[in-house]
C-alpha cells in the first residue's frame, strides 16, 4: 500500500484478449513470465491494488431484460483483464501503465482514475453548459 496520503486508485483496463494469436509459444511464455514480473514489482512497490485476466466470454446487458452473448464487436477491443493501482496522479498512473509488456504484443491500456462522486462528469457537463449560456 503506498504511504502517499495523496495517492488515489486508478483502474488499468488491458485490451485485446486476441494478443498472442500470431505469436510462437516461447514469445507468448516470455511476455506472460514479463507480465507476471511487471505485477510483482508493482506488488513489491505497494502500487497493485488487486486485478486479474477476465473471461472471453461473457454477457451484455442492453435493457433490462435483453441479454445477448459476447460483450465485444472486436477482440482488440474487448478487455483482457485489470489492474487497480495507487498513484500520486494521473500522469504517474501513466508512467505506470508505460511499463506494461502487453504493450509491446499488440495490446492497449486504457488509465482511468476512481471519482469519489458517481455523478461527477455529470455535474461538471452541465456547470460548464451553464456557464457558456453566461457568457
Amino acid at each position: 500500500m503506498s504511504t502517499n496520503p495523496l495517492a488515489s486508485e486508478y483502474l488499468l483496463l488491458f485490451r485485446n484478449n486476441a494478443w498472442y494469436q500470431d505469436l510462437a509459444p516461447d514469445v507468448i511464455e516470455e511476455s506472460m513470465n514479463q507480465f507476471t514480473a511487471w505485477a510483482d514489482k508493482l506488488s513489491r512497490e505497494g502500487k497493485l491494488k488487486g486485478g486479474g485476466p477476465l473471461e472471453a466470454i461473457g454477457k451484455t446487458l442492453t435493457g433490462a431484460n435483453v441479454v445477448i452473448d459476447g460483450p465485444f464487436a472486436e477482440s482488440k477491443e474487448a478487455v483482457a483483464g485489470f489492474f487497480v493501482i495507487q498513484a500520486g496522479g494521473l500522469e504517474e498512473a501513466v508512467e505506470v501503465a508505460k511499463g506494461c509488456p502487453g504493450l509491446e504484443v499488440g495490446q492497449t491500456v486504457e488509465v482511468r482514475a476512481f471519482t469519489t462522486d458517481p455523478f461527477e462528469n455529470e455535474i461538471a457537463q452541465i456547470d460548464a453548459a451553464r456557464e457558456d449560456r453566461s457568457i
